[in-house]
């Protein structure tokens, strides 16, 4: 196995299914920025169950990244731009990357000082919130593709996601 397919398989299996459905929910939000979308909608589009759906919703609006619209016309809409939303604070709402800062088998002959191996899965983590910190929901979108990302979003040919 490569360095890059394990150093990609290690970031896959790192992150928690919240962290993909929060993911593809503000994706969805984003490319539909003219109303707020109720939890059905959102449910439907990114194929998430609705009661986990409204709990990874929560997590969101706690975090100020969604806000809540209540009565007629009613909803969920992102509270950012999708330029000023980084794909790091939609992970750390729902599920924080875990920083190594002492021996994570606490073992006192390591203390505080990591070793080898957990001082480089640390440093890996550190590169993913690097990456993650440094890339918007609009970058991200603005990818071209044959696929939307995180989102089964149904677009027409005509129809351009809004990403503004």
């Amino acid at each position: 196995m490569s360095t890059s397919t394990f150093a990609f398989s290690l970031v896959i299996c790192m992150f928690s299914q919240t962290v993909e459905y929060a993911l593809r929910a503000v994706a969805c939000l984003s490319m539909n920025r003219e109303s707020p979308q109720t939890t059905e909608e959102i449910a439907e589009m990114t194929r998430v169950p609705k009661a986990y759906l409204s709990k990874v919703l929560q997590c969101l609006r706690q975090s100020g990244i969604v806000k809540s619209y209540r009565g007629i016309g009613g909803g969920i809409a992102l509270a950012h731009d999708p330029e000023e939303l980084t794909i790091l604070q939609v992970v750390n709402a729902v599920d924080p990357i875990g920083r190594i800062h002492e021996c994570p088998l606490g073992l006192a002959a390591h203390g505080l000082k990591l070793c080898p191996l957990h001082r480089r899965l640390d440093n890996a983590l550190a590169s993913v919130e690097e990456a993650f910190g440094s890339t918007t929901l609009a970058e991200v979108l603005a990818e071209t593709g044959d696929s939307v990302p995180l989102c089964d979003f149904p677009v027409s040919p005509d129809i351009k996601p809004t990403v503004s």
